[in-house]
């Protein structure tokens, strides 16, 4: 008797926290804003700002360097050197292993076969946590040339009760504007500037930046990672992915990992998925 009532508490109790961890998030993003701003110095009306002394200019001259140099080594972190690193200009290829070799970029030299310039990458991800909590990953990339891509990213999260037979689901959203900043062609690594916006009676929205990369390790395989990180009415909304590709032509087959942080539950899955270059 006792056992089977353990059974039943930890069933109960296994479902219901599943059950609440979307309604949580959505809670919790709703939840009003806390100001945590220290509150603005004072200045008594009998003191003025007086005339900047040659000590003070001094600093600002100094100031205005920094400021220069840290322009120039933020430019360079980012955007690169056009100048001097040739694997800027190597051009898109049609799709990942598309001679054997190249991943998203082929390497410009005398055998170089240059195509067009200009593609779509769509792939979609099933989401498993276990039966009561699981969603997808639908993800377009569209890549005018070498230099700019934009991406989308729609996530659609399911929690089902089954003690108490309700459901719950989060639609979540992320709009990207990306950048390879190393282009060789076994390894790529960029970075991505958007927006995040989370729908399901939430309807808010936040900036986001983020990290990518993929290795090609082999013929037909490669290695794919992102993150990104946004804040929502003050709470943190985060993304991670990885995943390994099995290429065939011009689409794949995909299995690897998500983690996604929603205010403050967290969100763990086994993603199985496909793609397809255009």
């Amino acid at each position: 008797m006792i056992k089977n009532i353990i059974v039943l508490f930890i069933f109960t109790f296994v479902n219901t926290f599943y059950a609440q961890k979307i309604e949580k998030s959505k809670n919790e993003l709703n939840s009003e804003k806390e100001d945590t701003r220290p509150p603005l110095p004072t200045t008594p009306e009998s003191e003025y700002p007086s005339t900047p002394s040659k000590e003070s200019k001094n600093h600002f001259g100094i100031g205005g360097f920094f400021v220069e140099l840290g322009f120039y080594i933020t430019l360079y972190t980012t955007i690169g050197d056009y100048r001097t690193e040739n694997h800027l200009y190597n051009p898109l290829t049609p799709y990942p292993f598309f001679n054997g070799k190249s991943g998203n970029f082929e390497k410009i030299n005398d055998t170089s076969i240059l195509k067009k310039q200009l593609r779509f990458d769509i792939e979609n991800h099933f989401l498993y946590s276990n039966s009561a909590s699981f969603g997808s990953h639908l993800k377009g990339k569209f890549r005018p040339f070498q230099y700019l891509y934009i991406q989308t990213d729609y996530r659609e999260l399911f929690e089902r009760n089954n003690f108490t037979t309700s459901n719950s689901n989060l639609s979540l959203f992320q709009f990207n504007l990306g950048y390879d900043r190393i282009r060789f062609e076994k390894f790529n690594l960029g970075w991505t500037l958007g927006a995040t916006y989370i729908a399901n009676n939430v309807n808010k929205a936040g900036f986001s930046y983020g990290l990518n990369t993929d290795v090609f390790a082999s013929k037909k395989l490669s290695f794919t990672s992102a993150m990104i990180w946004s804040k929502i009415n003050g709470k943190p909304v985060n993304t991670f992915e990885i995943r390994g590709k099995y290429h065939q032509k011009n689409y794949f087959y995909s299995i690897g990992y998500e983690n996604l942080r929603i205010a403050s539950p967290s969100y763990n899955f086994v993603t199985f998925g496909a793609g397809i270059y255009f």
